[in-house]
């Protein structure tokens, strides 16, 4: 039960979280929004870096970094640049097919055969997405949406090749899960540093308000979000982890409303269409 509860509370972590990226657009471009966060977070890591024994793990930590750059800096700006564009239910819908992609990377690389249970899962999660690209006539999809796709599609791209660098050094490494968190996002804000300081100027001239949405939004999709993650992968098998964690799209329905983002059945569906297929893919 320990894990259920966390796989729920991570990904309710990061639907929260994206919702509240997504109020905070107009603060500034997906690209200081980024270094505003992993600013955040990896001073709330420092403790964990501060302790490191940096010297005993110069490869593992030079790959963790390289991981940060691909999978954060580059990954998590081209996913604020979505939220920007998508909202927070079809940027979380098409996240879906990075769990199917890489469960299929995975038996591709072991060169197994997939099985008909996959196939279903990604047919799945690409209709999904089908649902989202596809126009239906009305403004809701205009060329801007079709960027915003493009950029959620590059955020999984990128995060898989992050995460794909980060599980070569958890797999065979004596680096635990956390210290490997906050090496990776030590790496992206060192990549995002030459753009830091133009977001940290325009950070005093906001509200408190906005300032406290900002840093809750942090702890919550990244220094939580990571905390709940490693449990769930402690705690429970990775399928079932995976599929739990994969309901943000479900979640995601809720912050729809709020984001005056009006409920059709075509969206509803998608939603739900993506968690079956990660479902399908992974247990």
């Amino acid at each position: 039960m320990t894990g259920v509860l966390a796989a729920l509370g991570a990904a309710l972590a990061w639907t929260s979280a994206s919702a509240l990226w997504r109020s905070l657009s107009h603060v500034g471009s997906a690209l200081q929004l980024n270094c505003l966060k992993n600013s955040l977070a990896t001073m709330l890591f420092l403790p964990i870096l501060l302790t490191l024994p940096w010297s005993e793990f110069p490869i593992e930590s030079l790959l963790l970094l390289a991981s940060g750059v691909i999978g954060i800096a580059l990954g998590d700006s081209f996913y604020l640049a979505a939220l920007r564009r998508l909202g927070t239910r079809r940027t979380l819908t098409v996240e879906a097919i990075g769990p199917v992609l890489a469960s299929i990377g995975t038996v591709s690389l072991a060169r197994e055969s997939l099985t008909l249970q996959a196939w279903i899962g990604a047919a799945l999660v690409s209709t999904a997405v089908l649902l989202i690209a596809w126009p239906n006539g009305s403004d809701d999809y205009s060329s801007f949406n079709r960027d915003g796709l493009l950029c959620s599609l590059m955020a999984v791209i990128c995060g898989l090749s992050g995460a794909f660098l980060a599980r070569q050094v958890l797999v065979g490494g004596d680096l635990s899960a956390l210290q490997s968190a906050a090496i990776r996002l030590l790496g992206g804000a060192l990549a995002l540093l030459p753009f830091s300081a133009r977001a940290w100027r325009k950070l005093p001239n906001q509200s408190a308000a906005i300032n406290g949405r900002l840093m809750i939004a942090t702890v919550l999709g990244t220094n939580l979000g990571i905390g709940l993650q490693q449990v769930v992968f402690q705690q429970l098998p990775v399928g079932p982890g995976v599929t739990l964690m994969s309901t943000a799209p479900v979640m995601a329905l809720v912050a729809a409303r709020f984001e005056g983002d009006p409920l059709q059945p075509r969206g509803i569906g998608a939603a739900l269409l993506a968690v079956a297929g990660v479902a399908f893919t992974s247990l």
